[in-house]
């Protein structure tokens, strides 16, 4: 099986893949040689702990080591909301996804990996967060390639998507920006930056949620630059304990990251940064400018979304979604351009 995420745009027994598809009767280990997960994104991992623990799945699981460490994190974190802060049921626990990342067997990049006497699996980079990988798949003279979510273009802090000259009989791929025609890299950066000042320069707050790790690191790269060369005050905030979580991990896989990143790490830390501050909820009503990455990155719950509800309808201030959104989440209806949103049974006005 292939990545074994949740639906974030559904609140019941929906956000779940239907397991039954696989078997009915409930076997599912006898009918799974393994489960191989690319990265720690919970629209792909989201449903494990759900799959091993809850519906009964016992075969190995395999994901890369950064993967392992970062995916309970973002689990643990959803759960929270889900159970603790909405009160909903039939969720998995913190027990749960504890023993299921007991059952992962991490894996490295380029590494062979007899499943059985037949399968044989293969990760490689894919770019796109710490620890994402490509599989390929082989048996026999039969071969598959699943891509994940992939980035051809490397970033401030990882490298682009690489894999051995192959020839599959199929491949699997993303395909979230194939029709997209996209304006180079530094016009949309330049266009980010220009509407993060001008929204500050008016007094205005700029709202970008994301998720804890990946684009987040990207992005604070890009402003605390920015915000350096510029000379400016406004204060930028990141959720608390994200940055030091994402510090640690990026220490602890540093061979993961771009040679940028590595060179620099000699004789500095660049996620120590000098502008960015951690958030405290008692700043959602401080009156003036300001910059926050909130996590979750599709408003669909937790602290982006309770921004999302203070501020929308100021029409000073500006939402910036920099990442895909699922359909169901408040995040899709902004990208769609709807202007009135209902949540809590209010409707949220948005402008612009």
């Amino acid at each position: 099986m292939l990545d074994c995420g949740m639906h974030m745009g559904y609140n019941d027994e929906r956000r779940f893949p239907d397991f039954s598809y696989i078997s009915r009767s409930g076997r599912l280990t006898q009918h799974l040689d393994c489960v191989l997960i690319s990265h720690f994104h919970l629209d792909h991992c989201g449903a494990l702990p759900y799959f091993s623990e809850m519906v009964g799945y016992d075969g190995p699981i395999y994901m890369t080591h950064p993967t392992k460490a970062i995916a309970p994190i973002l689990l643990e974190d959803y759960r929270k909301i889900t159970v603790e802060r909405k009160g909903e049921t039939n969720f998995f626990t913190s027990q749960m996804i504890k023993d299921c990342m007991k059952k992962v067997i991490p894996i490295n990049l380029h590494q062979s990996i007899k499943v059985d006497d037949e399968l044989e699996i293969k990760a490689y980079y894919a770019g796109h967060v710490l620890g994402a990988v490509m599989f390929h798949m082989k048996v026999g003279t039969e071969s598959v390639v699943y891509t994940g979510d992939y980035n051809m273009t490397p970033d401030r802090h990882l490298g682009s998507a690489w894999i051995d000259k192959c020839k599959p009989n199929v491949l699997i791929t993303e395909s979230t920006y194939a029709t997209t025609i996209r304006d180079s890299k530094r016009c949309r950066e330049r266009d980010f930056l220009k509407k993060v000042h001008d929204c500050i320069d008016k007094g205005g707050k700029v709202l970008i949620p994301v998720f804890a790790l990946g684009r987040a690191q990207e992005l604070c790269i890009l402003l605390e630059t920015y915000w350096d060369r510029m000379n400016l005050k406004a204060p930028i905030y990141f959720s608390t304990g994200l940055t030091e979580k994402a510090n640690h991990y990026y220490k602890l896989f540093i061979t993961w990251t771009n040679q940028k990143i590595k060179n620099t790490f000699v004789q500095r830390n660049m996620f120590e940064f000098e502008h960015i501050k951690a958030f405290d909820r008692s700043y959602i009503d401080q009156p003036g400018p300001m910059v926050v990455f909130a996590t979750p990155g599709m408003l669909h719950a937790g602290l982006s979304l309770q921004i999302f509800k203070k501020w929308a309808s100021n029409e000073n201030n500006m939402v910036v979604i920099p990442g895909y959104c699922v359909a169901g989440t408040v995040g899709h209806k902004v990208l769609a351009g709807q202007k009135k949103i209902e949540l809590d049974k209010k409707n949220v006005v948005c402008h612009g």
